[in-house]
């Protein structure tokens, strides 16, 4: 069925639907990423949004069922050049044309997707329909769509409760703001007893566990809207070794009175350079985020820029100075994209081992194997 997407400027293109049909309302955004759709398309940091891959042909190796990064996709749409439905691949088990029917997720392919990216990167992000109705008409919509606002999006993709994945290593709360999952199998692979609460959780519940350390995890949304989350993370700072990730990242620094901001049109894709300043060394790394700290607005004498961003030099990293703390805006459990800076996870941990060996007379002599209480 002939479909159309239509952008707030006007803009009109005309396409084919895939997934459902109907009509939905997003803020359209693109990621750069060659591989990978099927862990984009279960991101909850996309929650919200329409989602435009630049790369042509996607579809070509299906969908399995072990690169999910949540139950179920977050995204509103899907814009591909070229649909793929006859998969190439022997952990397929569907195509993705009907994974996202069976997940009411609207589609549109055969639109020129480089010149839809190159409006977005010249006019920055905006919102959007996909419709297929026949009788669409443009003048009608224009209000609706300037309209759209992603309401609550963190409390939309949160967990409901608390959840315990076992291990025999550190005890780590895990504030979930619209986890992937590969942050979880990052810390599972490196023996953490991991236990993910929801982003409402209150203070005394996540120190009710007595965690060795707490990770925010990345999420969706305008980092100012988290008003509560900010103040957990106020509460709880300075009290355990702390590891944010995007989401995470922003809010911590919020928490700590420096300032966010909208980028023009965000980083999202497992594609981007970003420079470790302390290690002197360029990672090629995953991103999803369409908001970067001031660096104005920082305060330095208790923060420092650990990461920087080697296309727009926007901060990537924070480490504070006063406490054990330190956060990025990347991905570093990738999923999709490259594991080169996966050694976060274990610098994480070292802060705590040295934490607990400072603080809390942890027995220092004793051999932890990098991971054991």
């Amino acid at each position: 069925m002939k479909a159309i997407l239509a952008l707030e400027d006007g803009t009109i293109f005309n396409g084919e639907s895939f997934g459902i049909e109907g009509e939905v309302l997003g803020e359209i955004v693109f990621n750069t990423g060659m591989t990978g759709y099927q862990e984009v398309l279960t991101d909850p940091s996309y929650c919200g949004q329409v989602v435009t891959m630049t790369y042509p042909l996607i579809g070509n190796y299906g969908v399995n069922i072990d690169d999910l990064e949540s139950a179920k996709p977050h995204v509103k749409g899907f814009v591909v050049r070229e649909l793929c439905d006859n998969p190439s691949n022997w952990r397929s088990v569907e195509t993705l044309n009907e994974y996202l029917k069976r997940n009411n997720i609207i589609g549109i392919q055969g639109i020129d997707t480089r010149a839809l990216t190159r409006i977005l990167r010249d006019k920055g992000t905006m919102k959007c329909i996909i419709t297929t109705e026949l009788d669409f008409c443009f003048d009608e919509k224009i209000d609706e769509i300037k309209a759209y606002q992603i309401k609550d999006p963190v409390a939309c993709v949160t967990t409901n409760e608390v959840v315990h994945y076992k291990g025999d290593g550190y005890k780590i709360a895990l504030l979930d703001l619209g986890i992937k999952k590969n942050i979880v199998r990052s810390l599972l692979k490196r023996d953490c007893d991991v236990y993910v609460f929801p982003s409402n959780a209150k203070v005394e519940e996540i120190h009710a566990i007595n965690p060795d350390g707490i990770m925010l995890s990345n999420g969706p949304g305008d980092p100012k809207d988290c008003i509560k989350e900010i103040g957990t993370i106020k509460e709880l700072f300075g009290k355990k070794p702390i590891f944010g990730i995007c989401l995470g990242h922003q809010l911590t620094a919020l928490a700590n009175g420096a300032n966010t901001e909208k980028l023009k049109f965000g980083h999202r894709g497992c594609n981007h350079p970003v420079k470790d300043v302390v290690k002197d060394m360029t990672y090629i790394t995953s991103q999803n985020h369409g908001y970067t700290i001031v660096e104005e607005s920082i305060d330095k004498s208790r923060m420092e820029v650990s990461h920087r961003n080697m296309n727009d030099g926007t901060i990537e990293g924070i480490k504070y100075k006063d406490v054990p703390v330190f956060t990025v805006q990347f991905h570093p459990e990738a999923s999709p994209g490259p594991t080169d800076t996966g050694y976060l996870f274990d610098e994480f941990l070292e802060m705590i081992k040295k934490h607990k060996s400072d603080f809390e007379g942890d027995n220092s002599n004793e051999d932890h194997g990098n991971n054991k209480k």
